[in-house]
């Protein structure tokens, strides 16, 4: 009976521990039709969520199925607001999510583990092939800083590309 009752607890916490983790990315499926931007104010080491009257330019990326974003290298400056637009231009599913190299490593190891998982931040921007997307996102800090699609094996692939923040 003690393996039966630490099986059920055991089960219970994985479950748990599942569904936070797809409330803390968002549950794009509740939102139909939702292809950003989110404005949900959120601060990361990399920035934060940017307000559209603060836009200063619009920087289009396409992901392609040859695993790389074009461009691959983005330059901006602190302080500025950009506003991206993500466009799939390949038959498979894409995103660009922004972050440092060790969080978008560590977001693609979870990504193998739940493929299904849908997220909706901030800093992240999906699309379905021959759709597009948008994030709008304030660059606080400097440094280099980057974007990958961390859909299972695109991110090992090279799907990734960089953000440089200069002065």
């Amino acid at each position: 009976m003690k393996i039966v009752r630490l099986c059920a607890v055991l089960l219970c916490a994985t479950a748990a521990g599942y569904a936070g983790h797809v409330e803390a990315h968002g549950d794009t499926q509740s939102k139909p039709g939702h292809r950003g931007p989110n404005l949900d104010f959120v601060q990361k080491p990399f920035g934060q969520t940017g307000d559209p009257k603060d836009v200063s330019r619009t920087i289009q990326v396409t992901g392609r199925d040859s695993m790389r974003f074009d461009p691959a290298r983005i330059v901006v400056r602190q302080g500025e607001t950009v506003r991206f637009v993500f466009k799939n231009a390949g038959k498979l599913n894409h995103e660009s999510v922004l972050g440092t190299m060790a969080d978008l490593k560590e977001h693609a190891q979870l990504m193998k583990k739940f493929p299904g998982m849908e997220h909706d931040e901030p800093y992240m921007v999906h699309a379905a092939p021959g759709q597009s997307g948008e994030m709008i996102w304030k660059f606080t800090e400097r440094g280099e800083f980057y974007f990958g699609c961390l859909m299972p094996g695109h991110f090992e692939a090279g799907m990734v590309g960089s953000i440089v923040v200069g002065p």
